[in-house]
């Protein structure tokens, strides 16, 4: 049986974040800020994705885009173990742009499960020279190793899935939002920004993003919380600045999104 256990591991490269994990808890529908790309190592799961539902199985490679609403659940009862490299858009924007050269026209990790031996290689290999597992890694090799990797995942897009564009009002509500998520906002002030009623809000945003305003909210202040739990806040003050009633109100969101406490997540930072 796999015990559960969460590991943060420090990067070489600003803007990336290493996570390995081995769990059987079932993430509820959620979103990353950053990009994902991971490899299954045991067990396997299953999830809704950007894609629809996937199933993902050791040595299988996994991935998210920023936004992309997704959740993900054990199949069998001895969970599952991975590892993933979380990037900052940045990251993988200024990546994409040199590859734009090549007739690739990279926006986003066409498939959310991939069944490719060699790019799970070329994830491990990256894994390490990220984490300084590699005795001799170095920003060249992690270039080089990003690059590879990120060609590779591109290239495995098929069928374009047409992704319907979020509708100007409601990109203003979410952008009050992501702007000042500590604030408390109501409906009605989200449907002020947007120029539509409360009702028209609540059903273009829950349509257009996948989460209603609320859940969204609630996303982007753990999301901030977490930002400033690994820069060293305490976690009272990370609840307090990123919008919480308290910080036991912090810890349930948190434990709920990212399957360990905030605790255990600033003590996982190694």
């Amino acid at each position: 049986m796999l015990k559960g256990q969460f590991q943060i591991l420090r990067c070489e490269v600003a803007g990336v974040d290493a996570v390995a994990a081995v769990t059987k808890h079932s993430f509820p529908r959620h979103t990353h800020e950053q990009y994902g790309i991971g490899v299954i190592h045991q067990g396997a799961q299953k999830s809704h994705s950007g894609r629809g539902m996937v199933e993902a199985g050791s040595g299988d490679l996994i991935t998210v885009n920023p936004g992309e609403v997704h959740d993900g659940a054990p199949i069998g009862d001895a969970g599952r173990a991975w590892k993933m490299l979380y990037f900052d858009p940045h990251v993988i924007n200024n990546a994409a742009k040199e590859m734009n050269e090549a007739g690739a026209k990279p926006d986003e990790f066409p498939r959310p499960v991939i069944g490719n031996t060699y790019l799970a290689n070329a994830f491990e290999r990256l894994f390490a020279a990220m984490t300084n597992e590699h005795p001799i890694a170095s920003t060249l090799l992690r270039e080089e190793l990003l690059l590879n990797l990120l060609a590779g995942v591109f290239r495995e897009a098929d069928d374009p899935v047409q992704q319907q564009a979020i509708p100007k009002a409601i990109r203003r509500a979410r952008t009050m939002i992501d702007d000042q998520p500590d604030l408390a906002v109501t409906l009605a002030d989200l449907a002020k920004e947007a120029g539509l009623s409360r009702f028209q809000l609540l059903r273009g945003f829950t349509r257009a993003t996948g989460l209603t305003p609320h859940a969204y909210l609630m996303q982007r202040r753990i999301d901030l919380a977490r930002r400033m739990i690994a820069g060293g806040s305490t976690l009272a003050q990370a609840a307090i600045a990123s919008g919480f009633a308290d910080q036991s109100h912090m810890t349930r969101t948190f434990v709920r999104k990212y399957g360990i406490s905030p605790g255990a997540y600033a003590a996982a930072m190694i």
